[in-house]
């Protein structure tokens, strides 16, 4: 297997990534495999569903960042249906 060293990492980061490893009981070499395996085995230019966005850790948006959401489906009300 390979080895890969990441260099000049902020130390904001590293305790995030400990505080991470520690939560999931793993440890921080195992979670940084896991993040990057995670990252990487994402489909290039797929946008996540609603519930994968919320469930992630990019669900933290930064408060000047306004979301947009559609609606692809409409929803049925018992008075839209014709019997």
């Amino acid at each position: 297997m390979a080895q890969l060293l990441v260099r000049n990492i902020d130390d904001a980061l590293v305790r995030k990534l400990k505080r991470r490893a520690s939560a999931h009981g793993v440890s921080v070499e195992e979670e940084h495999r896991l993040i990057l395996k995670h990252a990487l085995s994402k489909p290039v230019g797929k946008k996540p569903s609603l519930m994968e966005f919320l469930l992630s850790d990019e669900s933290v948006v930064h408060p000047g960042v306004e979301l947009e959401i559609e609606r692809n489906r409409r929803v049925e009300t018992r008075r839209d249906l014709k019997f």
